[in-house]
């Protein structure tokens, strides 16, 4: 079975989405309005293209995670992103590709790795939450 690598992007969003909002809630965030604020700070286009800039220069970012980034980033979507630059939307495309793919082959190991790693330097570049 072969899988579009806009399928592994797809299936990285919504991983980082649940991760995300998990996260937040059980940092004691329970209101929508805060955890919707706070939520947009992962998820948004930006936060991830610049996790992923960041990443392929840390001696983890190994060559498998490469060439999934490298896939997503160059996939031609038909949608024009409406917040952010085209390479904004294609360096995080790419992110959520590489996050895609860890889970769809069920390496949780790499998956809780990689969101630990992605989730500290959100909230070391954005000052995401404050830890109650």
């Amino acid at each position: 079975m072969s899988i579009s690598i806009n399928v592994y992007a797809y299936l990285g969003d919504a991983y980082l989405a649940l991760r995300a909002k998990t996260y937040l809630v059980s940092q004691g965030i329970y209101k929508s309005k805060e955890l919707s604020k706070q939520s947009i700070r992962f998820l948004s286009a930006q936060a991830q293209a610049d996790f992923i800039v960041y990443a392929q220069g840390q001696p983890w970012f190994d060559e498998t995670m490469r060439e999934y980034f490298l896939r997503g980033r160059n996939y031609k979507a038909d949608t024009i992103p409406k917040n952010s630059s085209v390479i904004t939307y294609r360096l995080a495309t790419g992110c959520e590709a590489v996050f895609g793919y860890y889970y769809m082959i069920e390496d949780d190991k790499t998956l809780n790795q990689l969101w630990d790693y992605f989730r500290t330097y959100v909230q070391e570049k954005y000052e995401t939450i404050s830890l109650r």
